[in-house]
């Protein structure tokens, strides 16, 4: 669930992330990303597609277009706790990924950290900066090529074997 990296923006639909993680791990992913979307409207989005498709398992990846956007990042802490708190009313498990805040550095933005520890939500942190910061793994400044992707869900179906949530 989420925005443009969640939607593949950069790639084919085939070559996204969601896609590209079912092959990898022999499940079904949905694949809920919106381009352009920021977290208060994913927030009001997240019922609808969690009573569609009844997952047990939500891969969380919001807030890029927010801090893009440079809106109130407390406001956007809060719709991410809230979308946690959600998606576990539904008896589905979460898995955050963390995304960087616009600067040379690619440093993932603190408040996800801050969501990780606080709630005890499993997070993977560094994906996205590792992988934007290779000028081959990059479609533009802020989302993977196939490529880029392909990586990501090799790093989230190594992090979901180590967890045990798939064999």
């Amino acid at each position: 669930f989420g925005d443009s990296l969640t939607f593949g923006t950069g790639a084919r639909a085939s070559t996204s992330y969601p896609a590209q993680l079912a092959s990898l791990i022999g499940r079904s992913v949905v694949s809920s990303g919106v381009p352009g979307e920021v977290s208060n409207d994913g927030l009001v989005r997240l019922p609808a597609v969690l009573e569609e498709h009844g997952p047990r398992l939500v891969i969380l990846c919001h807030g890029g277009n927010d801090l893009l956007r440079k809106m109130d990042l407390a406001q956007t802490e809060r719709n991410l706790r809230h979308m946690v708190a959600v998606i576990r009313a539904t008896g589905a498990q979460v898995l955050m990924l963390g995304v960087p805040k616009p600067s040379l550095l690619l440093t993932t933005a603190a408040h996800y950290d801050r969501i990780a520890e606080q709630l005890q939500v499993p997070y993977i942190r560094d994906a996205f900066s590792d992988i934007l910061g290779e000028r081959a793994l990059k479609a533009d400044s802020v989302h993977p090529n196939a490529a880029g992707y392909r990586r990501l869900a090799e790093i989230i179906a190594a992090y979901l074997h180590q967890a045990g949530a798939v064999s």
